[in-house]
């Protein structure tokens, strides 16, 4: 027994010995990774000696001889410091996810293959100016260089997620940079899934459904679906939801998923310092890291500094000395859904408008890790590419023997986008910054430019023109054999915002009669005559819900005050302290208050109450809440309080008893999760911002390390917009939000403002990981400055590039 216990000790201390090895070779190798920002290395690729300053917080400023040079470095810069995610997104442009995460991405690389992002990306590089494809050699050189000094030096392969999922980098080409684009223009456009979205609701109820997206009280505008295709039934066994609620390596830029921002500006004369000031916030998944990244670059046009996408050479929002820009995505409706009949015993022909034609099919090969390569066959009809998988609700209103095609406006292979961008980067006023935003294809934006004294806002893309005829107006899917059901063209938008040049201009992608968050930011700029930077920080900031102060009031009318004081821990009495606390709330979504929380427990649960008894299993999906369809509701608009009555049930229910029966069940929620007594409940504990690593995040030992979890206030109607997971336990999870913010002062340019919402290192064990996220979480700035002894004041590091011939 002795000599048993001494083996086990001794093998425990093994055990012990090789895994504390184990730890240390791990930890090894995932620091060599880390970049040595005060280095001298030699390059292939510039002309004359380049450097990058990193400032304190880690943003390179790039002072190159020529724009090539400096477009090098930001790729060796963005390399270096996000090595990992350039690579993930141009394998989710190109459809090559399942190579790393296996079958559970086979869904996006079968999408992306299908909307043929990359093939259309690579054909648009001849389709750019000389400078802008002169600046895409550049940058992918000076990613490739990165790529060589990894490799040469054996520095941890560039990034520790690649020791944990493996995989080959290949070196950087000019399309990949313009798949990227690509690939935030799908993501920006979510018309095809409001088109499905519309199309159920009148399946499932075809004289009121789909007024629960229009907020109107009226949907006789709309044709019935069902007489458009009287073969299109809801499936009772469908899966019901249209998107996992968990984000996953698919999700760093889903396409058909929608993006937003917020833009605003104020001329010289509204301003108190007198120069203009303009103030953008652009929204997307929150990620670890952002899916921003800071950096300032010296080109010969003059310096420029903002917010870039690893991957492509552009500042997306940003200022030079003399010119500031703000881009968001434009609220149009770029995508349409066509239902193409198939010939019965024929999969490759379709119903064409002169009749059966030929399906243009091609076959393609996806790799799976540790399975089978899959074959997939990719067809197309005249209205687009064939796409099943575009949403799971797509089979829903697709009748047997038909299919889904895809109208977009980002299908060009000539698609000049980023000469666009890059032409406003040179442009010196905002006259030539919009004649350059002209030549934009996708996506669609609002651009907002001040240029010192006055501002300008130009939406910029392409738009599909609508026959008059059209049988949906682009609301719902339509047959594709109809002529009248296609496009008449494509036009540019260039729309311009019509504001006197005295008057403040903003804008969100909201859009519709009731765009409340657009509302609010109008009130908050027109509310003062003079504004300074303060008050723009103060407007992005802003955390008052429109919606809240709207619905409140009308749903709540007949609720405050009505009943005697009730026993202390009685349900009754909860509900009293609730609608107590709501009376005297301001509508500040404050994450230190209980009030927002009741709010939106409130609103979920009653906007789910008026919907479920005629929707069924498809209230599973209606995971965003439409303040305008309550609006009607209980102001019985077209008699849509006919909405409050539960079919199933004997007595006819009115508004009232229905708003009390969804408060009662909302704090009867909250008190399982938070406890009983309301007053101590708080909206923080529920609206976390969770930016979640794309790579390693969803591994248990590896999430707590890489994942980033912040209480925050606002919500999804506020102009600091952070929107809702929307479902599950965790359904107050902010899912979305500004991961980049900045004001710019041009009466002061270097007083300008901006910050990330992570770091700028996608390294987990950089010290500028997250070092941004608590200032971002607490509404906090850093310096935006273009004087380079600002930044050279305790830089984190100088990076000299010498030309490799220099000695």
């Amino acid at each position: 027994m002795l000599t048993l216990f001494r083996w086990l000790l001794r093998l425990t201390i093994g055990l012990i010995v090789l895994l504390v090895l184990g730890a240390i070779l791990a930890w090894y190798f995932a620091v060599r990774s880390l970049p040595d920002y005060d280095a001298t290395l030699r390059v292939q690729g510039i002309s004359a000696p380049v450097e990058i300053v990193r400032s304190t917080e880690n943003v390179p400023h790039i002072f190159g001889q020529t724009d090539e040079d400096s477009f090098f470095a930001l790729g060796l810069a963005h390399a270096q410091d996000r090595l990992f995610q350039m690579t993930l997104l141009r394998r989710a442009a190109q459809g090559r996810l399942s190579e790393v995460y296996g079958a559970g991405a086979f869904a996006a690389d079968d999408l992306a293959r299908r909307l043929e992002l990359y093939r259309n990306a690579a054909a648009s590089v001849e389709a750019q100016d000389q400078p802008t494809q002169a600046a895409l050699r550049a940058y992918a050189n000076g990613v490739n260089e990165w790529i060589g000094q990894v490799n040469r030096g054996a520095l941890g392969r560039g990034a520790p997620e690649f020791f944990v999922l493996p995989q080959d980098i290949a070196f950087w080409q000019p399309a990949d940079s313009l798949a990227i684009l690509k690939l935030l223009a799908a993501a920006t456009s979510n018309s095809a899934a409001e088109e499905i979205l519309r199309a159920r609701l009148s399946l499932t109820w075809p004289d009121r459904g789909p007024e629960l997206l229009l907020g109107q009280g009226n949907a006789s505008a709309l044709p019935r679906y069902a007489d458009l295709f009287p073969d299109a039934r809801l499936s009772p066994t469908q899966a019901r939801l249209g998107r996992a609620p968990d984000r996953d390596a698919a999700d760093v830029l889903r396409p058909n998923s929608g993006l937003g921002g917020n833009s605003f500006a104020a001329p010289a004369n509204r301003t108190a310092a007198g120069g203009a000031l303009l103030a953008n916030d652009p929204q997307a998944s929150l990620l670890a890291p952002s899916l921003y990244y800071l950096a300032r670059l010296e080109l010969t046009s003059g310096g420029v500094i903002g917010a870039t996408v690893p991957g492509m050479p552009v500042v997306f929002s940003g200022r030079s000395p003399q010119l500031a820009w703000g881009t968001i995505p434009a609220a149009v409706d770029d995508a349409d859904i066509a239902i193409e009949e198939i010939q019965p015993g024929r999969a490759d022909r379709y119903r064409g408008v002169d009749g059966w034609t030929e399906l243009t099919t091609r076959r393609e090969v996806i790799r799976v890790l540790d399975e089978p390569n899959r074959s997939v066959t990719l067809r197309s009809s005249r209205n687009g590419p064939l796409v099943p998988t575009l949403d799971a609700g797509l089979a829903d209103v697709t009748p047997i023997g038909h299919v889904a095609a895809l109208r977009w406006t980002g299908f060009s292979d000539t698609d000049t986008t980023m000469s666009a961008l890059i032409g406003m980067m040179r442009a010196t006023d905002a006259d030539s910054a919009a004649t350059a935003l002209g030549r934009v294809v996708a996506p669609a934006m609002t651009v907002t430019l001040a240029d010192g004294d006055a501002i300008r806002q130009v939406t910029v893309g392409a738009l599909p023109q609508r026959a008059q005829n059209h049988p949906t107006g682009g609301e719902m899917p339509v047959p594709g054999w109809l002529p009248q059901g296609e496009w008449t063209g494509v036009i540019p938008a260039a729309q311009e915002d019509p504001t006197p040049p005295d008057t403040m201009t903003f804008a969100t992608e909201e859009r519709g009669p009731l765009a409340l968050r657009r509302t609010r930011l109008a009130h908050l700029l027109n509310d003062r005559e003079v504004h300074s930077r303060d008050s723009f920080i103060a407007a992005q900031l802003d955390i008052v819900s429109p919606a809240a102060r709207a619905l409140l009031p009308l749903v709540g009318a007949d609720l405050w005050f009505t009943d005697d004081a009730a026993a202390p821990g009685t349900p009754e009495r909860q509900r009293q302290d609730a609608l107590n606390l709501l009376a005297e709330w301001d509508g500040a979504m404050s994450e230190h208050l209980p009030e927002p929380l009741i709010y939106s427990a409130w609103m979920g649960a009653l906007q789910d109450r008026l919907v479920r008894d005629e929707l069924g299993p498809l209230t599973d999906d209606i995971r965003t809440l439409y303040p305008g369809f309550i609006d009607s509701v209980f102001r019985n608009r077209n008699g849509a309080s006919v909405w409050c009555d539960i079919v199933q049930s004997a007595p006819v229910e009115d508004c009232t008893t229905i708003a009390r029966q969804a408060l009662d069940r909302a704090i009867l929620d909250l008190t399982e999760r938070y406890g009983s007594d309301v007053t101590s409940w708080r909206w923080g504990d529920a609206h976390q911002a969770r930016h979640v690593h794309p790579g390693l995040g969803r591994i248990a030992a590896l999430g707590w390390i890489v994942n980033l979890t912040q209480a925050v206030s606002g919500g999804s109607f506020t102009v600091s917009n952070t929107g809702l997971l929307g479902t599950g336990p965790d359904a107050f999870q902010a899912a979305t939000g500004p991961g980049y913010r900045g004001v710019y002062d041009l009466a002061d340019p270097d007083s300008s403002v901006f910050i990330l919402s992570t770091g700028q290192s996608g390294h987990p064990l950089s010290r500028f990981y997250d070092d941004l996220a608590g200032l971002w979480r607490r509404g906090e700035y850093i310096g935006m400055s273009l004087d380079p002894q600002l930044a050279r004041a305790a830089a984190a590091g100088v990076t000299t590039l010498v030309p490799a011939a220099d000695r």
